[in-house]
């Protein structure tokens, strides 16, 4: 090989090497300049606060329920939204916009669609054996109906693509849970 090739080949590794470097890796899943709107902002903002409550209702379902199918779904259910809330906190902290804290346990001035009161979120704590089993399914089934509804709004109204498609898989497979939820309150 003559020099000129060895310098040529050092150059394409030296560039992709510095490409590799720089890749999607080191880049936030949001850029500040990423177009998005009051509505990605909104939806974001909200479905933090929403899944944390419906991890506190999957946590005492693994807790407290005596259907294994219950705790099955708060299992499904609490492994697939701890995941969104990390997403949603990235583009929030991308779009230099405030992050909901946890502080008030998820439930307690929010008055989304489908949101536990706090009264509710005793009342669900307080219960055993099948009538928490059927409270819970209940009340699980409202939560992921308020989160579709949100996610239909998303869908309509927002701008953010990573944003839009969140929604479309939080609407499939939360209308998915409602129905295997629905299903299990009318073998029960």
């Amino acid at each position: 090989m003559s020099m000129k090739k060895y310098a040529a080949l050092a150059i394409l590794l030296i560039s992709a090497l510095v490409t590799t470097a720089c890749s999607s890796e080191n880049e936030p899943a949001a850029n500040a300049n990423d177009k998005h709107n009051a509505a990605d902002v909104t939806f974001a903002t909200g479905m933090i606060p929403h899944h944390q409550q419906a991890i506190e209702m999957a946590d005492m379902a693994l807790e407290q329920a005596q259907d294994p199918q219950v705790k099955e779904l708060a299992d499904q259910i609490k492994g697939a939204q701890q995941p969104e809330i990390d997403q949603l906190t990235e583009w929030l902290t991308a779009w230099d916009e405030p992050v909901p804290s946890d502080s008030t346990g998820g439930h307690s001035g929010h008055d989304m669609s489908g949101m536990m009161s706090e009264e509710d979120m005793q009342m669900l704590k307080q219960a055993s054996g099948t009538e928490f089993d059927t409270m819970w399914l209940e009340m699980m089934i409202e939560h992921h109906k308020g989160a579709v509804e949100m996610a239909q709004t998303e869908q309509s109204d927002g701008e953010y693509p990573e944003a839009i498609e969140m929604a479309k898989q939080i609407i499939s497979s939360q209308q998915e849970e409602i129905d295997q939820m629905e299903q299990i309150l009318a073998a029960s």
